[in-house]
């Protein structure tokens, strides 16, 4: 298939997973119907800024509008940039602020696919506490920590609950970008015992309360907790766009006095050392 088929077919899928017809994207995009439908057709090869135009239009993540510009036969834009290169050094520094004025409860970074890239120590805490430690620089995935049968299931007394919003939120992330990573994803966390009922189980109701508790349960201490999620404003670079910035906010008081009591004791023992 020629570069601009590709492209033509890749248009033609984003337009339809967001639910726009030919004439609503045409306006959004500020060209013709005509035109977009003899780029939908191949018929008409795209320049590098209707690409871009289109793409913004239909509010593609820039990964895939970089896959965009490929099918288009076209260099890719949008940078992908590790986050420990120098040049990230002030995003870096403001994720650590924010893990650390989340102090004592737990906060994360981590990926599109939930693979953990920074913790607070609210967060180590709260896994030693469930799991034990872990030794330095393990790789943590934490929707495989969350669904599979051996890490923090045996501990979430509504795991069925969880799970499933979870998993579902996954379907949503793999049907909304269309790649291979995301569907392997979701693939693997739908192979774990349980989990393809629990997702299939109706979700909870507004009756469960205002929001899905984490409920973890340890011998005879008990952890309520609920989670926010956060993204960086007006990325310019594919890794940053991807970023989820995770916090843990405890539910009842109890919750609370727990992980200040274990902050403090971490305090002492490091002042003692």
């Amino acid at each position: 298939m020629s570069q601009q088929h590709d492209f033509a077919a890749s248009l033609r899928w984003w337009r339809q997973r967001k639910g726009h017809s030919q004439l609503e994207l045409a306006g959004r995009a500020d060209i013709s119907q005509r035109h977009l439908s003899f780029l939908e057709l191949g018929r008409a090869a795209p320049s590098r800024d209707m690409v871009i135009r289109l793409a913004a239009a239909l509010d593609v993540p820039l990964r895939q509008q970089n896959a965009l510009l490929v099918a288009a036969g076209f260099a890719p834009v949008w940078r992908q940039t590790d986050l420990a290169a120098p040049e990230l050094a002030q995003i870096r520094h403001a994720l650590d602020f924010i893990l650390a004025q989340q102090e004592p409860f737990p906060a994360v970074v981590v990926d599109r696919h939930w693979n953990l890239l920074l913790a607070n120590a609210g967060a180590g805490r709260l896994v030693e506490f469930l799991v034990g430690p872990l030794a330095p620089g393990t790789p943590i995935n934490l929707a495989d920590a969350l669904v599979a049968p051996d890490v923090l299931r045996p501990y979430l007394t509504n795991w069925t609950e969880v799970a499933g919003y979870f998993v579902r939120s996954v379907e949503a992330d793999a049907a909304a970008d269309g790649t291979t990573a995301t569907a392997e994803l979701l693939k693997r966390l739908l192979a774990y015992d349980g989990v393809e009922a629990a997702s299939a189980a109706p979700p909870a109701g507004p009756a469960s309360g205002p929001v899905l508790p984490m409920l973890f349960r340890k011998g005879d201490v008990g952890l309520q907790l609920f989670t926010t999620i956060a993204t960086l404003g007006t990325p310019q670079d594919v890794t940053l766009q991807e970023l989820r910035i995770e916090s843990f906010f405890p539910m009842d008081e109890a919750t609370a006095q727990l992980f200040r009591n274990w902050s403090k004791a971490n305090s002492a023992k490091a002042a003692q050392s």
